[in-house]
C-alpha cells in the first residue's frame, strides 16, 4: 500500500478535444481526432508512466454534447500497459469528466495481473471558474482481485478550490491556467491516508499539469502535458 496517494488520484482528467457547441470549449474545445499526451513521473522526476489520449466520438444525449475518449497507457519504456476510454459530457455550463478518468495510470501497471473493477461520481468543472470559487467532491471505489483476495480502496476527491491564474511552460508549449488545489482521502486495507494536490487548466487545453504531494509537502508524483494537437 505503498503510495497510496500516487495511485488513485490523479485527475488524468482534462486533454480531451472536441465539442464547439454553447460554452462547452471554455475548458475542453473537444474536437474529433484531437489527441493529447500526459507523462506521469515519480518523485524523482522519472518517468513513470504515459498515457496517449484521442477523441475517437462526439454525440449527443438528452441535450448534452458527449465525447468518448480513447486511452492507451504505457510505462516508462514504452510498453504498453492498458487500454481504457472514458466520457465527457457537456451540457454548456457543466463539464462532467467520467470517474475513471481520475485513475492514475500507475495503477495499471502495479495491478496489470490482477482484477481491477472501478465504480465512482463524476468530476465536475463549471465552465466560468473564477478564483475563490469552490468545487464540487467527487469519489473513487476500486477493488482489485486476486487469487480469492480481495482489496477496496476507496478515494474521496475533495476541498477542491480555484486559487488563481498561472502561466505554465511544458513540452507541449506555455498555457494560461487556473489553479486547483484539492485533497484526496484514501482508504484501503485498513489505511486512512490523506494528501494535497495542485492542478493546472487551460481553456482550450484542459489539464496541462498536476502535481501531488506528500504530508512534508513534497511533490510524490507529477503529470505534465507533452504532445496536444487538435
Amino acid at each position: 500500500m505503498k503510495n497510496l496517494g500516487i495511485l488513485f488520484f490523479a485527475l488524468l482528467l482534462s486533454q480531451y478535444t472536441a465539442i464547439a457547441q454553447k460554452d462547452c470549449n471554455t475548458f475542453y474545445p473537444f474536437t474529433m481526432g484531437s489527441t493529447f499526451q500526459m507523462t506521469s513521473y515519480d518523485a524523482k522526476g522519472k518517468p513513470a508512466a504515459i498515457v496517449d489520449y484521442v477523441v475517437t466520438k462526439v454525440s449527443q444525449s438528452d441535450g448534452k454534447e458527449i465525447a468518448t475518449v480513447a486511452s492507451t497507457i504505457k510505462d516508462e519504456d514504452g510498453k504498453s500497459i492498458a487500454d481504457t476510454t472514458f466520457d465527457v459530457s457537456c451540457d454548456g455550463e457543466l463539464i462532467s469528466m467520467d470517474f475513471k478518468s481520475m485513475v492514475n495510470p500507475q495503477i495499471f501497471e502495479q495491478y496489470k495481473d490482477m482484477d481491477v473493477k472501478m465504480s465512482g461520481t463524476n468530476l465536475e468543472f463549471p465552465n466560468n471558474l473564477s478564483a475563490g470559487q469552490s468545487l464540487p467532491d467527487a469519489s473513487l471505489q476500486i477493488q482489485i482481485s486476486m487469487g480469492g483476495i480481495n482489496m477496496n480502496v476507496d478515494t474521496t476527491i475533495q476541498n477542491r478550490k480555484v486559487e488563481g491564474t498561472e502561466n505554465i511552460t511544458t513540452p507541449a508549449g506555455s498555457f494560461d491556467c487556473y489553479v486547483i488545489t484539492y485533497d484526496s482521502a484514501v482508504k484501503a486495507a485498513g489505511i486512512n491516508q490523506t494528501t494535497h494536490a495542485k492542478q493546472w487548466l487551460a481553456k482550450g487545453v484542459g489539464m496541462v499539469k498536476q502535481e501531488n504531494y506528500n504530508k512534508k509537502g513534497k511533490v510524490s508524483s507529477s503529470s505534465v502535458l507533452t504532445k496536444f494537437s487538435k
